[in-house]
């Protein structure tokens, strides 16, 4: 610690080890990642992209040509997609779909993002062109019993616009009158099922509940990402009845990225995290110190490594039992020969509040009652001059505190970074959260090779663990890889 103290290592690039580091990076082939289809599948262009279907569906059952065996893009977690289903398997079928239409409302009931919707719509617009009857199914917010306010009823009209129908609503999720929409439902047609969380059945997974669900449907389609972390009637449940059931498009993209991208990366790979605290982003920093050759830390995480390597933090956030656990991510890193890079500067605030006074100081001179909301020129600098040596990057969590301007710089500079670096064919993969709003606020979300539409269930895939909701999915035919 007397060591780390007095020199603090991992507050800037250390130059020896990097230039060796760079020496041996290698830059293997990944079919899967070939740069001109996958870097037009930003959400933003990507849900309104009438190809994108098309492209998903040929890209994920195998690659061939004359020299070659076929390869699958993703070889862990395949699963069998909704593109590997036919025409013939799909017209006049009932076809359960799990969406993740967990969209923001304002108080009036008006979307105010409709990301989420826009990104189910490939999978539904796929069904329906093929004859299938689309049973929709999703959550809204975390009611308690049937709760008005959370009706998904808001979402027709823009679901109907998106999908150039009009999609007709249920006013529950099963019984009777459900039945009743369902066998009057029309080849092409899509009925939107009510909150299915107004059932505790749901989140608890009773058989009961998901065996109801499934009576309606003759196949399932999984396209909730966002959920599939979690054990559910509608997301696991449902498959124990209904046969096949297969990941939808949006779901397999996500397998794609933050499966493929992250074991199998064009290098030199960056990964960038941060957040409030060390403790939510463990796992994903351990399991990315597996597979990156450059790690860069920001948000108030910073602040506890600091601490731990004998810096004053001023007032800043600090995780003082994780103290331990900060050296040794360091180590690990520096064992591992990753480039670690914490903040050579920091922005502090006398205060937590958008109108704070503020200033730069290196981060070894934090004073007292003082705290960092942001990282500073230096380090903007720093961090964009490692990622220009990169292929792919993968970024989860803010640099700083950015709902206040004035504490947004570091996070908008790494944005802008990254979609410059798009441009040049960087891979580039916002994995959900805070990450995705702060590209969305800075206008590049349309620019990302991808922008995750899953928090949790992102982080969990990052982390290395598997999802209940992808498990439950019928394998893939297994091709050579």
């Amino acid at each position: 610690m007397a060591s780390s103290a007095a020199s603090p290592a991992f507050c800037g690039i250390p130059k020896a080890s990097t230039a060796a580091a760079r020496a041996s990076l290698t830059a293997p082939t990944t079919r899967f990642l070939s740069k001109t289809p996958l870097r037009r599948l930003g959400f933003a262009a990507a849900a309104a992209d009438p190809l994108l279907s098309h492209h998903v569906a040929t890209k994920l059952v195998s690659f061939k040509n004359a020299s070659a065996k076929p390869v699958r893009g993703v070889a862990s977690m395949a699963k069998k997609s909704v593109g590997d289903l036919s025409g013939a398997d799909l017209k006049g079928k009932k076809v359960f779909v799990r969406a993740d239409l967990n969209v923001p409302l304002d108080d009036s009931q008006n979307i105010t993002d409709d990301t989420r919707i826009r990104a189910a719509v490939p999978t539904i617009k796929h069904l329906i062109s093929n004859g299938a009857k689309v049973i929709l199914s999703s959550h809204l917010g975390r009611p308690k019993g049937v709760t008005p306010k959370y009706s998904l009823a808001p979402l027709v009209p823009r679901l109907s616009e998106l999908l150039g129908i009009q999609v007709v609503k249920a006013d529950d999720c099963i019984g009777p009158e459900v039945e009743k929409l369902v066998a009057s439902l029309p080849e092409g047609g899509v009925l939107l099922l009510e909150n299915v969380r107004f059932y505790k059945e749901e989140e608890k997974n009773e058989p009961e509940f998901a065996k109801k669900l499934a009576s309606l449907a003759d196949l399932f389609v999984n396209d909730a990402f966002g959920t599939a972390h979690r054990a559910h009637a509608s997301t696991e449940g449902v498959t124990k009845f209904l046969k096949p059931s297969v990941a939808g498009f949006l779901l397999q993209k996500e397998l794609d990225y933050l499966v493929g991208a992250v074991s199998s990366p064009k290098r030199p790979f960056a990964a960038i995290v941060g957040g409030s605290k060390v403790s939510s982003k463990i796992g994903v920093i351990e399991s990315l110190l597996e597979k990156c050759d450059i790690l860069l830390l920001g948000g108030g995480m910073i602040f506890t490594f600091y601490k731990a390597q004998g810096l004053s933090v001023g007032s800043s956030l600090v995780e003082e039992d994780k103290l331990d656990l900060a050296t040794s991510l360091l180590e690990k890193a520096k064992a591992k020969g990753v480039s670690l890079l914490l903040p050579t500067d920091v922005v502090i605030a006398d205060k937590f509040a958008p109108d704070a006074e503020s200033k730069v100081v290196p981060a070894s001179a934090i004073p007292d009652g003082w705290m960092g909301l942001d990282i500073g020129p230096d380090s903007v600098k720093t961090f964009s001059d490692a990622l220009e040596t990169t292929k792919t990057v993968i970024w989860n969590g803010p640099m700083g505190v950015f709902e206040f301007d004035k504490f947004a710089v570091g996070t908008e500079a790494i944005a802008n970074k990254l979609a410059e670096l798009s441009g040049k064919g960087v891979t580039t993969i916002i994995g959900g959260g805070d990450s995705v709003a702060a590209v969305e606020k800075v206008g590049v979300a349309n620019v990302m090779s991808h922008i995750s539409t899953g928090g949790g269930a992102s982080l969990e895939l990052l982390e290395g663990k598997e999802l209940p909701g992808v498990l439950a999915l019928d394998e893939a035919t297994p091709v050579a890889v």
